[in-house]
């Protein structure tokens, strides 16, 4: 496999121009930290964006920042943590699923990665105001730039997002932040079965208290957290006299649904990183690991679907909207039953994140298009890339 380390914009251009011309087909990785996500393909290039790492511009008092797409989340996550200030959007590290290192904000954005609190502030696209990227053609093109009213026509800068390096090669990205709240603390409710805990997620959701994290850990996640049984989290974050008011009214309020006790802000940091990251699901790493997205009051429904037909764990986040799921190894890796027992539950996204080779070569790994996406999907691959070398068949066996 021949290997490019490209140290710039121009010479990011200049390697897939040299790709495109003799038809090369090309993997883009950063850090390698998501190299398993997707279908297994074995392109004979490799475009390693490892050297694009650096933080070009950042105006604190502005909220913004730019960075080039190599440079690692850890090292983002650093630099704003000196201004309190953070990435809203939370992004997740698959270091626990994969047993991978950092990732990098170019594989942040083109996986379109968010945390628990994407169902306060939004996924990582609604953060991105600029992007320079380079196509197929090996055509070095930017959109946006580094304010928020920058867009007329097709937002491309958040177009890509969640394109996973097939359209174009992010090389630098702008994104908008936010301050940092003052401390955070958790209310937990304990002993719930899914159901109930949902109810009680979406009724806090629906109360004027601002949660910033909503989340359910059946008894197997909870107990690789320290507890006991089940437990239903809600976070609270902002000035210390307000999160310390809400948390009152919030356990007033859900008194009669379990038990309740509180986190403190290390503690409850903890338990969100955890969460964020899927760790109570994470080992032994035979366990095949679904990512299902469906209205929160489905996703308990599916979950037991999906466990009466073979063993499956699972942790509920975005108030029992995002669904994780282990399981454990099956033929197939029981996609004909996730995704009929969604289809049934008002519809929605399975993806299969962790799986062995074999298996995410045979079934798909993202949720099927209907044919009417599916023709515009290859419409724009064709407009983006239309030699097909840029992660050709990482999402789809067909381009």
């Amino acid at each position: 496999m021949s290997c490019f380390h490209p140290a710039d914009f121009a010479e990011v251009a200049e390697c897939v121009t040299a790709a495109a011309a003799k038809r090369t087909p090309l993997s883009i990785t950063g850090l390698g930290s998501k190299a398993a996500l997707g279908r297994p393909v074995k392109n004979a290039g490799r475009l390693d964006l490892s050297r694009l790492n650096d933080v070009t511009f950042y105006e604190p008092d502005e909220l913004v920042f730019s960075a080039l797409a190599g440079t690692p989340i850890e090292t983002i996550e650093t630099m704003l943590a000196k201004n309190v200030q953070e990435l809203a959007f939370e992004p997740m590290s698959f270091a626990a699923l994969y047993g991978t290192g950092p990732g990098t904000l170019g594989g942040c954005l083109m996986a379109n990665l968010s945390g628990p609190r994407r169902i306060k502030a939004g996924a990582a696209r609604d953060f991105v105001l600029g992007i320079k990227a380079v196509s197929g053609r090996g055509e070095a093109f930017k959109a946006g730039g580094r304010v928020v009213k920058n867009v007329t026509g097709y937002d491309l800068s958040r177009g890509l997002a969640g394109s996973f390096g097939t359209l174009a090669i992010a090389t630098e990205v702008t994104l908008k932040v936010l301050p940092r709240g003052e401390t955070s603390a958790t209310l937990i409710l304990t002993g719930l079965d899914p159901a109930p805990a949902v109810n009680a997620l979406c009724a806090a959701m629906g109360a004027p208290a601002d949660v910033s994290g909503a989340a359910h850990l059946p008894s197997y996640a909870a107990k690789t957290q320290g507890y006991s049984s089940s437990i239903t989290a809600l976070r609270l974050e902002g000035f210390a006299p307000s999160v310390a008011g809400r948390l009152d009214r919030l356990e007033a309020m859900l008194k009669d649904f379990a038990l309740i006790a509180r986190l403190d802000a290390p503690a409850s940091q903890t338990l969100w990183r955890a969460i964020r990251d899927v760790e109570p699901l994470a080992y032994p790493r035979e366990k095949i690991i679904w990512r299902i997205s469906v209205a929160p009051t489905a996703g308990p429904k599916v979950a037991e679907t999906v466990a009466r037909a073979c063993t499956a764990e699972a942790l509920f986040d975005w108030s029992g909207g995002l669904v994780w799921l282990a399981l454990d190894p099956c033929p197939g890796a029981a996609a004909g039953v996730i995704r009929q027992a969604v289809a049934e539950n008002g519809g929605g996204h399975a993806t299969l994140i962790r799986a062995p080779e074999e298996a995410r070569a045979t079934i798909p790994v993202f949720e099927p298009q209907p044919q009417g996406l599916a023709a515009l999907s290859r419409r724009l691959k064709a407009a983006f890339d239309p030699y097909a070398i840029l992660e050709p068949c990482r999402m789809w066996p067909e381009f």
